[in-house]
């Protein structure tokens, strides 16, 4: 229904999507940060775009169709500037990376098999090549503060107000339906809020009696000084995943998200930058510039909440972590639910309420 008004509350990289395609389909969009743009995961992500080892097909299914849907938007938002680099894995035992190749291959993903020359001509930069490692070219990356914030910019650009700094007291109810939030000059009302704020989506919920399980473990990823170019594609290693960023810096955590930091991260940093160096050829060169630790939202399965719960009209949630991989399918998906009533099959696995704590 174009002219509906819809608050968004969190400007990070699912936010900023959900904006940009209300905007785009002409919603009256209000986004809300309490921070600036980008929220905290998606600015301390280490933003690799795939459907890699570890899920089932019907997730699988999604975050395929979410790759898709990225090219499509790197096409229509100025600014993304995706970069589908391709990603070389060899973080599994060679038993699981066969069986992670045979059953992705089969669901059409775009495997190639490589042996130690193999992955030298894909990254010569590796000091100790693998026997044998999996490449996938149509893996990308992007950057993830820049993807958000020209995500905004598009979304103001089609009319959508962006208010920052503003932090969301409750959620306003009435009559059983959610018709707004209260912030520290009064309540805005809406037709529609969505909460897209991360990990703080649990303590907004809690504002109107929903509890869900949802983690927020913390996830560090160093960060190099700028250089010249080191590394042509990601790297995901038993020890280490890196990248270079579009200015030069490498970006590594010890998984997809980023070691735990614990109680020292400044000592966790540097040894996680020191196994970047024992890796990488040239980045031994480079120095260690600043480490970052992030919030994972995650829901209590490991799969994304998307949708309405079952007794609050006016609200529609959105909690996950693998924002920067889902946000174009997201967005799209919430926009035609919110708007015109129609749930694609791909979400409907993921109904927030199957992780509705009892009260």
């Amino acid at each position: 229904m174009a002219g509906k008004r819809v608050i968004v509350v969190g400007a990070g990289i699912i936010g900023a999507s959900i904006a940009w395609h209300l905007a785009k389909a002409g919603a009256e969009v209000t986004v809300i940060e309490a921070g600036q743009p980008g929220g905290v995961a998606t600015r301390n992500s280490w933003a690799w775009i795939n459907a890699s080892w570890g899920n089932p097909e019907i997730y699988f299914r999604l975050r395929t169709r979410s790759m898709a849907e990225w090219r499509r938007i790197d096409r229509e938002v100025p600014g993304l500037e995706v970069s589908w680099c391709g990603g070389l894995t060899w973080d599994l035992p060679p038993d699981q990376l066969e069986a992670y190749a045979v059953e992705h291959s089969a669901w059409g993903y775009g495997i190639k098999r490589v042996d130690r020359a193999g992955a030298l001509r894909i990254e010569p930069n590796i000091k100790q090549p693998p026997d044998f490692a999996l490449h996938v070219p149509e893996e990308g990356k992007v950057e993830p503060l820049a993807a958000a914030l020209a995500l905004l910019a598009g979304a103001e650009a089609l009319g959508a107000t962006v208010l920052r700094g503003s932090p969301v007291k409750w959620l306003e109810e009435k009559h059983g339906r959610v018709v707004g939030v209260c912030l520290n000059d009064g309540v805005l009302h809406a037709d529609e809020v969505v909460i897209a704020a991360g990990a703080e989506a649990g303590s907004l919920l809690g504002s109107i009696g929903l509890s869900y399980d949802i983690g927020a473990p913390a996830g560090l990823l160093v960060h190099s000084k700028p250089a010249g170019e080191i590394l042509h594609t990601l790297l995901q290693t038993p020890e280490v995943h890196v990248r270079q960023t579009s200015e030069g810096r490498l970006v590594a955590g010890a998984d997809f998200a980023g070691t735990d930091p614990a109680d020292d991260p400044r000592g966790a940093a540097t040894a996680l930058y020191q196994k970047v160096q024992d890796m990488v050829v040239g980045a031994e060169q480079v120095e260690l510039d600043f480490h970052t630790v992030g919030f994972r939202p995650t829901p209590g399965d490991g799969f994304p909440m998307i949708g309405r719960p079952q007794d609050r009209e006016g609200l529609y949630i959105t909690v996950m972590h693998s924002g920067i991989t889902l946000a174009p399918a997201v967005g799209l998906f919430a926009t035609a639910e919110l708007l015109d009533g129609k749930r694609d099959p791909l979400i409907a696995a993921y109904p927030p309420d199957r992780l509705l704590k009892a009260k």
